[in-house]
């Protein structure tokens, strides 16, 4: 039998599929741009709620704009009672991106927009998602340890909501302020695995709804969303900052990864990683109950080092590095990670729909339809001769 070639498999890297206006990832100078604004800026200067007006609607509030946006945010923090009877049904050790993208589809069902293709409709279906995602993690949370879900406070903005919904605990200002800035920097991050889904789906002029559950369901893959929690479980494994340097050490040595060193696209530190390991150090001394930070700290300096020995070459470290801790530190639990990760970037992945099916003079999208090569198959690249089933 002819040996068959290896399939070509670039996963579409340096592929350019579409314009945007949304975000720029300049992955050489380790920036990134939320429509023209750097996001260091809006992490320290703008709430989560202004960034999602700003990714949803090409700009940043005025201050009527953003009460209005806060106000129809609010009124949208429930879920129907159908849902929560479903999520209840659920076996308790489902996991819980799992269950987040299974949701989607249910909420469809009591979105009166669906069958709406106007802009005015997918952007109303968007800010409906943007305040259910959080009510469906924390609701989730609740159900699975034997708690009914917190009825949300309307005294609360979009984070300390979703952790008082979280514990039954209002909590600190501080704390409510950094899962803030975390949503902000976690918000959009242009047309990475599960962008790219959302918008493929986009394409063929679904609703935006079946966009975000293909969404979720590319976030849920170890490649692309996962890594915070893959951190986090390293540093359970390691337990001690003594035990680093063996830790990393015994990993480079099995051919292994450190989770959270390297990044697809930045060729310098990931610019969010500082601000996120800022907070998750302040939170660590403040509570003085861990010693997670401390742990990081440590393999980051010992495993950037270590494979510059090995390899010749400079790693980096990337947004899940410390956002681990810093999750961890405000009692959100491992496996909430990567859905914490959604209930920001849904607002990214609601401006790239609406940017894929009405940017340019009408909502007519351009349906993603990609060529392969066939390099042909057991019979080599000519058509097999069809062999009757008792002569195989």
């Amino acid at each position: 039998m002819e040996e068959c070639r290896p399939v070509l498999n670039t996963g579409l890297r340096g592929v350019v599929i579409a314009d945007t206006r949304i975000c720029e990832v300049d992955g050489a100078n380790g920036r990134l741009i939320y429509r023209g604004y750097m996001v260091q800026d809006l992490a320290e200067n703008a709430s989560f709620e202004e960034v999602a007006f700003l990714l949803l609607y090409e700009k940043l509030p005025d201050s009527a704009e953003l009460a209005e946006f806060k106000r129809r945010l609010l009124a949208e923090r429930h879920l129907p009672p159908e849902v929560i009877d479903v999520l209840k049904k659920r076996p308790k050790d489902a996991l819980p991106m799992d269950i987040l993208q299974a949701a989607v589809p249910l909420l469809a069902h009591h979105d009166p927009d669906t069958a709406d293709q106007s802009m005015e409709a997918v952007l109303r279906m968007s800010i409906r998602l943007i305040a259910k995602l959080a009510i469906v993690v924390a609701a989730w949370d609740r159900i699975r340890n034997d708690k009914e879900p917190v009825e949300p406070s309307a005294d609360l903005d979009h984070a300390a909501n979703f952790l008082y919904m979280l514990s039954g605990e209002i909590p600190d200002e501080e704390m409510g302020r950094f899962l803030d800035k975390a949503l902000v920097l976690h918000a959009e991050h242009s047309f990475n695995a599960s962008t790219f889904a959302a918008r493929e789906v986009a394409s063929t002029r679904a609703h935006i709804y079946a966009s975000i559950a293909a969404a979720i369901g590319s976030l849920s893959g170890d490649l692309h969303g996962g890594a915070n929690t893959r951190v986090m479980e390293m540093l359970f494994k390691i337990g001690s900052v003594d035990k680093v340097t063996d830790f990393v050490n015994q990993e480079f040595d099995a051919g292994r990864v450190i989770f959270g060193l390297g990044h697809a696209v930045y060729d310098t530190d990931d610019p969010r990683a500082e601000i996120i390991a800022s907070m998750s150090k302040v939170l660590e001394d403040k509570r003085g109950k861990s010693h997670w930070y401390e742990i990081s700290a440590k393999l980051e300096k010992t495993g950037k080092a270590e494979f510059k020995k090995r390899k010749g070459s400079d790693i980096y470290v990337n947004v899940d590095f410390y956002s681990g801790s810093l999750y961890f530190s405000m009692g959100i639990p491992a496996d909430l990670y990567t859905p914490v990760f959604a209930i920001s970037r849904i607002a990214g992945w609601c401006a790239h729909v609406v940017e894929e099916q009405f940017a340019g003079a009408a909502p007519k999208p351009t349906l993603y339809r990609p060529e392969s090569e066939y390099i042909g198959d057991y019979c080599g690249p000519d058509v097999c001769e069809f062999t009757p089933l008792d002569d195989r």
